[in-house]
């Protein structure tokens, strides 16, 4: 089949890419020269693993290219992905802008029936107002031209995305059309065939099940995060809690580790769009409300845990903190809406200099924190250590799961951990020396 993808971000390209993958031919179109200019040298823009060979190997078998022009990318296609960002603006709601101008560009150039899917996280009812955009840009060319939209949400994990379009575990598709739905079943026929993954609703119950299940998702880190302050005050421990609640298959263990709250470009925006569009109805959303006041809460806690220690000691002004780990998890660069960013900016507010490491999100973080003086960003994971105060595991990469202790013990002025991902065994560190502090433990 002929597809186009608009929008070259974590969505689109992996989409791209994948469908390129199964033998489609896919022109991705951007608006972006310079990320149109990485795209054709063979190069990413963006940080997944996995991504860019598959890329590469598509671009070279001619299945996949890159183009700036949506005429050309449209024009043998039968299939239009909408994938560009729908970011949030200042109160929550969800900023459909580039959303409803590629609409409106699509109404203005399509010469033949198309099927726009919109493949971007939306709120409910906006593919009425795309439908809307697209058949009033055709009536202003004094053209009828059947046109069909579709909701077709992404699940993917960044990190993870290219296995989670390959395998999915489900393959929503929302549409009122039972032709275009059979084409869409065609489409992703290679991506199922073990098992039955499509699942063909209603486009407003498509557009929604994307906010149910992240705001779900949200909701279970939230939880655990609660019980996990709980564990602190009153003396039990987490990791026992989670093991005994999650070995019911009811609630199972996934998403259920404590930490540091949520963060990426997905679960606060899809969070805060929902509440939105729940207020916009006349619904007071309470349980998502918590969700995410709990979220924001959770994100300061290692903050106020690292104050009060040096409370009786001073201060944490003109002391200093390593810290591993500025992405908002493993595997990825993205430093949206991440704990980390929280961390620095109550820290460094109160005088204290901040030296970090991250695998992948380095080169970003010093960008973000290139106006800020008490910043620094280290490209080796043991230098940050030299003369540091203190220890703050931020992140979850698998390097920092066994460091060697006795270098960290030796390169801090004092052997002193926070753990926000509890990654170490508490008992193991007091015994070496250290004084470890992590989430839902006393």
């Amino acid at each position: 089949m002929h597809l186009c993808v608009v929008g070259t971000g974590y969505v689109g390209l992996v989409a791209a890419a994948c469908f390129a993958e199964m033998g489609n031919h896919v022109v991705c179109v951007d608006s972006n020269p310079q990320v149109l200019d990485t795209l054709n040298s063979g190069k990413i823009h963006i940080f997944e693993p996995g991504l860019e060979t598959i890329v590469q190997r598509n671009v070279e078998e001619e299945r996949l290219r890159f183009t700036g022009d949506l005429t050309e990318g449209i024009k043998a296609s039968r299939f239009i992905f909408n994938c560009v960002g729908t970011p949030p603006l200042p109160d929550g709601a969800c900023d459909l802008s580039y959303v409803y101008q590629v609409a409106g560009q699509i109404g203005q150039v399509m010469r033949e029936p198309k099927v726009v899917v919109t493949k971007s996280t939306v709120p409910v009812g906006t593919a009425d107002r795309i439908r809307s955009i697209i058949e009033g840009e055709l009536n202003r060319r004094g053209m009828e031209i059947a046109v069909d939209v579709v909701s077709n949400p992404e699940f993917l994990k960044e990190g993870d995305a290219v296995n989670d379009f390959m395998k999915p575990d489900r393959i929503i598709i929302g549409t009122d059309n039972t032709d275009v739905a059979e084409e869409m079943a065609s489409l992703y026929s290679p991506f199922a065939r073990s098992r039955e993954k499509l699942l063909l609703m209603s486009i407003r119950s498509a557009e929604l099940t994307k906010y149910a299940a992240n705001c779900m998702l949200a909701t279970k880190i939230s939880f655990i995060n609660e019980i996990a302050n709980i564990c602190e005050i009153v003396g039990a421990d987490i990791k026992d809690v989670r093991m005994g609640i999650g070995s019911d298959h009811r609630i199972g263990y996934h998403f259920i580790y404590p930490g540091l709250g949520y963060g990426g470009s997905c679960f606060p925006k899809d969070v805060n769009a929902l509440i939105h569009t729940a207020l916009d109805n006349g619904y007071t959303p309470e349980l998502l409300n918590a969700v995410e006041g709990v979220n924001n809460r959770q994100k300061r806690l290692l903050a106020e845990k690292i104050k009060g220690f040096y409370a009786d000691q001073g201060g944490i002004r003109d002391k200093t903190l390593a810290m591993w780990g500025l992405a908002f998890k493993a595997n990825t660069d993205d430093l949206r809406a991440s704990a980390a960013i929280t961390l620095i900016h109550e820290l460094t507010e109160a005088g204290m200099s901040i030296r970090a490491y991250d695998p992948a999100a380095g080169e970003s973080a010093r960008k973000l924190f290139a106006g800020n003086s008490r910043v620094t960003i280290n490209s080796r994971q043991y230098a940050v250590l030299e003369d540091a105060d203190a220890l703050a595991v931020v992140t979850d990469w698998n390097q920092f799961r066994n460091p060697d202790f006795s270098r960290i013990k030796n390169a801090l002025n004092r052997p002193v951990i926070f753990d926000g991902r509890n990654l170490y065994a508490a008992k193991d560190l007091t015994d070496f020396g250290f004084s470890y502090f992590c989430i839902g433990r006393r």
